[in-house]
C-alpha cells in the first residue's frame, strides 16, 4: 500500500512539472545545446585539434612549420585574420532538436580531408608572383620555403594541380561535447524540480 501511495505521489509531482520539462526539452534545450556545440567546435580551432575522448591534434600547416615574414605566419592551423571558417559554424534550433553546420564551401574538405585539382590560370600565376614578392622573395636568390611555394606555383608548367588537404576535423561526434550537453540537461532539470 505504501509503495502505491509513493508512486501516485511521484506521478503527481511529475505531472506538475511536465509542462516546464516539455518546454525545456522542446524549446530551451536545443538553443542551449547549440550554443554549447558551437563553443566546443570553436575551441577545437583554438586548440588546433579535434576534442573527442581527448585532443587529437591537427597536422601543422606549412606556414606554422616553416614560419615566414607575412602576418599569416602568426595564426594557428585553419585560423586567419578573418577567421571565416572558425566563425561560420552555426546552430539551427528546432522542436526538440538542433542542427549544427558550417556551410563555408571548403569546410568539408578540411573536416574530412581529400584532394582538390584546380586549374592553373594566368590570374593564379600573377597572384603567386605577388605573394612571392610580398614575402620578400627575389628571383635569383635562395628563398624561404613559403616563398619557394609561391615561386614554384608561378613557374609550374602544369595546367592542373593536385593538392592533398589533410583531415583537420573540427565538427563531428565528441564524447566531451555529449557530456557537456548531458550536464546542462541535468542542471536545467534540477532547476525545475528543485528550484
Amino acid at each position: 500500500m505504501q509503495v502505491r501511495d509513493n508512486l501516485q505521489e511521484f506521478m503527481s509531482e511529475v505531472k506538475k512539472y511536465q509542462r516546464e520539462i516539455d518546454d525545456l526539452m522542446r524549446r530551451k534545450m536545443p538553443v542551449l545545446a547549440g550554443r554549447i556545440a558551437v563553443n566546443h567546435i570553436q575551441d577545437n580551432f583554438r586548440k588546433s585539434g579535434f576534442v573527442n575522448n581527448g585532443l587529437h591534434p591537427w597536422k601543422k600547416s606549412n606556414r606554422e612549420i616553416y614560419g615566414g615574414k607575412s602576418a599569416s605566419g602568426n595564426y594557428g592551423t585553419l585560423l586567419s585574420a578573418r577567421n571565416h571558417l572558425y566563425g561560420s559554424t552555426k546552430y539551427i534550433p528546432g522542436d526538440a532538436r538542433v542542427v549544427i553546420s558550417n556551410e563555408v564551401e571548403y569546410a568539408a574538405i578540411h573536416n574530412w580531408g581529400g584532394s582538390v585539382s584546380p586549374t592553373v590560370t594566368p590570374k593564379m600565376r600573377k597572384f603567386a608572383w605577388a605573394k612571392f614578392y610580398a614575402i620578400g622573395g627575389k628571383k635569383d636568390q635562395p628563398v624561404a620555403p613559403d616563398a619557394g611555394f609561391w615561386k614554384n606555383l608561378a613557374l609550374t608548367k602544369k595546367s592542373k594541380l593536385n593538392i592533398r588537404i589533410p583531415q583537420r576535423q573540427f565538427l563531428g561526434e565528441s564524447l566531451e561535447l555529449d557530456d557537456a550537453i548531458r550536464n546542462k540537461i541535468d542542471d536545467e532539470l534540477d532547476k525545475i524540480l528543485n528550484g
